[in-house]
């Protein structure tokens, strides 16, 4: 497979070489969430215009390989995907694509049911476009799918950290406690965050984290040699914004950035920026 350059057309910032001096690769998020519904790709999206408006080199990687859906959340067509690089098709750097907000999109395909489990080959495969992407990028958001299927933890397996989209919803937050608590009795303890979508009071996701961080001593951090703190990247408001970005497929960073809840977003990514 080619080494990763430029697209034709009016790339961003973030498709140049690896500055002088710079980390040796980017800082890899893995967004994921229990269960589908919560938000999670708006959150990735926006999450991602935040850091390039701030100045970072960021790769959103639709790593929902079989029912993807971030072309649909940025109105873009998906000409060359993932899956295409895959068969090899087209090379890494034909599928990389510019997207509005500054940032670079790497897109999937949608309804392939060969994605629909984790083979040897898939993970190979995955395994050697993160490997190119990495030295290009200051930050990759990985848009993973929702649940605890081998495809979702084997995606997540591959980040630095891991940033749980929930809503206050039960269910929500049941499906969020289950997939922390596989995360953390199979997989390398690192940095796991936590972004509660759609609060509709002030605090709101501060005390779905504590209730998490509850449920979590008690039945979780009781087995592992070290405690998982979750820890509360932000919340997002219930905000009219965010339908109306949606059903105009437009970034609600780009349409509305003094809304509460582009303006929550972009505190979110201020804690992501390297110190």
């Amino acid at each position: 497979m080619s080494d990763v350059v430029p697209p034709a057309g009016p790339a961003p910032g973030p498709l140049t070489s690896p500055r002088p001096g710079a980390r040796p690769g980017a800082r890899i998020t893995a967004v994921t969430s229990g269960k589908g519904g919560v938000g999670k790709t708006f959150v990735a999206a926006n999450l991602a215009a935040a850091l390039a408006r701030a100045g970072q080199r960021v790769l959103v990687l639709d790593a929902d390989l079989g029912l993807a859906n971030l072309d649909v959340v940025l109105n873009l067509a998906a000409r060359v995907t993932l899956h295409d690089v895959f068969i090899g098709r087209a090379t890494l750097a034909e599928a990389l694509q510019a997207a509005p907000g500054g940032f670079t999109v790497l897109l999937a395909g949608s309804g392939l049911v060969e994605y629909s489990r984790m083979t040897p080959e898939v993970r190979d495969k995955l395994l050697d476009v993160i490997a190119q992407v990495r030295p290009r990028f200051d930050h990759v958001l990985l848009d993973t799918g929702a649940g605890i299927s081998d495809v979702v933890l084997f995606t997540v397996s591959l980040a630095d950290e891991v940033l749980i989209v929930a809503t206050p919803e039960p269910t929500s937050l049941t499906d969020a406690y289950a997939l922390i608590k596989v995360l953390a009795s199979t997989q390398a303890a690192r940095p796991m965050r936590l972004l509660v979508n759609q609060t509709q009071r002030r605090s709101e996701g501060r005390n779905v984290r504590a209730q998490l961080q509850q449920v979590l001593d008690r039945f979780v951090n009781t087995g592992l040699p070290q405690p998982l703190k979750l820890d509360l990247l932000g919340e997002v408001p219930l905000d009219a914004a965010v339908r109306d970005s949606i059903l105009r497929r437009q970034l609600l960073m780009e349409s509305l950035p003094g809304s509460p809840a582009a303006l929550a977003i972009a505190a979110a990514a201020g804690k992501l920026l390297p110190p």
